[in-house]
């Protein structure tokens, strides 16, 4: 691809995410469809009750249809474009159920855990399939050392995919958080994606950046639709599914790494409440914890944001 030609694919998923935002939010609206507020959430969270959500499913769908046009195009229809579509499908499937039964079946828990982590599962095992079926080999990149964990490396591979889908969905609790997040880890990604000249991942990239910068104005405070389960667990296992195509798994601790703050401080709230009755933080994940501090919602996304810039410039400083 010239340079030149990059805007299209991110102008096409911020026009069709754009266009049709409104009259999703609109449908939820009329139909008094919105989220449900956990009780052991934030109190002042309880004013964001009936903001409608599940609005993952205009961007992922935006990104889709672009990434196989531009795919299409430019010759790029290749095997791991397909198994990246598929992992951003599948998760976005798992979310979009989660998320279906929460708010049309009037359950504030929608999936359970294990339901959710076997169609995880079933996704990573296919993705690990055509993975090595593409002749990629079992060999870990770690900090830049090629470690080989033979069939070790497909349990690997679940891990990773499961662990991040997962992390950015916990990060998802303030408005606009990870819509900003995920144009930074995406646009990373997509810069190393093109250093490596592997084009078709760096469609799917640019593809989703231009889809959450269609979202991002009705997700930012005061937001207007979340993106739910459907549009974290997606971006959380497409994320972890790049880093391995690109064979730069480690980078996604650093590129991630507030994905990997909000999980850590979460397993940390647990264990030291069982272990010794006492609470580390105010609340988790850790965006709640500096929001009980008194930092507003667009502080912690500045801070976060700023954060995970600096860390995405170390990483592109490491690799390129």
């Amino acid at each position: 691809m010239e340079w030149t030609q990059i805007l299209l694919p991110i102008a096409s998923s911020f026009a069709m995410t754009v266009a049709s935002m409104p009259l999703f939010i609109g449908y939820f609206q009329m139909k008094k469809y919105g989220q449900s507020i956990r009780g052991e959430g934030p109190e002042w969270h309880n004013i964001k009750a009936g903001t409608p959500t599940m609005g993952g499913v205009v961007f992922l769908v935006a990104s889709l249809l672009t990434s196989i046009w531009v795919a299409a195009w430019q010759k790029e229809l290749t095997p791991s474009l397909f198994i990246l579509l598929f992992i951003l499908v599948l998760y976005g499937l798992l979310g979009f159920l989660d998320d279906f039964i929460k708010v049309f079946k009037k359950r504030n828990m929608g999936l359970t855990s294990l339901q959710k982590l076997i169609g995880q599962l079933v996704g990573g095992v296919i993705f690990y399939l055509v993975y090595r079926s593409e002749m990629n080999t079992n060999t870990l990149n770690l900090f830049g050392l090629e470690v080989p964990l033979g069939i070790l490396y497909g349990a690997f591979v679940l891990f990773w995919l499961v662990g991040f889908s997962n992390a950015v969905n916990l990060t998802d609790g303030i408005d606009g958080l990870v819509s900003g997040l995920g144009m930074i880890s995406f646009g990373t990604y997509a810069i190393i994606a093109w250093s490596q000249k592997q084009f078709d991942v760096f469609i799917v990239c640019i593809s989703v950046i231009g889809g959450l910068l269609g979202f991002f104005p009705y997700n930012r405070k005061p937001a207007k639709i979340f993106m739910g389960d459907v549009g974290s667990l997606a971006l959380g296992g497409l994320l972890a599914a790049i880093s391995i195509l690109l064979h730069q798994e480690w980078t996604l601790l650093l590129i991630g790494l507030i994905y990997v703050f909000e999980t850590a401080s979460v397993i940390l709230q647990v264990t030291s409440f069982k272990l010794t009755g006492k609470r580390i933080f105010r609340m988790s994940p850790v965006h709640h914890h500096f929001e009980m501090g008194g930092w507003s919602e667009w502080k912690i996304d500045g801070v976060f944001w700023t954060v995970s810039i600096l860390c995405s410039i170390i990483t592109l400083w490491i690799v390129l």
